[in-house]
């Protein structure tokens, strides 16, 4: 799916403080150019700012986490806002709770548990986000190669879905 325009790719998670940032910075990290990508969250759950583990984690990763913030699907939901070609959500929570995104994008679920939780010590949601980070981190290599061989907007949009299995 060789074009001249960025492919639009929002990740969306309850809070977008943790695993939509790790895939925003992911994708953003691996893609460069080829990719627009935004991260979101549910309005009401959005947290005032990243995970500090998140942000260790990337950084110990080498990517780079200027310009991650929290915020809600407000901004990507409403009239006139830019249309994604692709929404990942990454948790089940997003997918039934999301309104309607402009432009009628392909969507897929990537789910994934939580990594803020109260009832976990710093050192396990240190190790949680290290694991996610791996994990989106293998999916999102697999998706920029595949954008790079894909055909058509349809071919991703299977390769998108099948990645939620893989």
């Amino acid at each position: 799916m060789r074009s001249n325009t960025a492919t639009s790719v929002l990740f969306v998670g309850r809070e977008n403080a943790a695993r939509s940032l790790i895939a925003e910075a992911c994708l953003r990290h691996l893609g460069k150019e080829r990719f627009q990508v935004y991260s979101c969250g549910m309005p009401g759950k959005t947290l005032d700012k990243p995970s500090d583990w998140v942000l260790m984690a990337l950084r110990q990763a080498g990517i780079a986490t200027e310009g991650l913030q929290c915020k809600d699907w407000s901004a990507f939901a409403r009239r006139g806002a830019l249309p994604m070609d692709y929404v990942v959500a990454l948790d089940e929570t997003a997918t039934r709770a999301h309104p309607p995104w402009p432009g009628q994008p392909e969507q897929a679920l990537w789910s994934y548990a939580p990594l803020i939780d109260k009832k976990r010590t710093g050192m396990d949601q240190g190790l949680a986000a290290i694991q996610t980070l791996h994990s989106l981190r293998l999916r999102i290599e697999l998706l920029v190669n595949l954008h790079a061989r894909a055909a058509s907007p349809q071919d991703l949009r299977h390769d998108l879905r099948d990645l939620a299995h893989w």
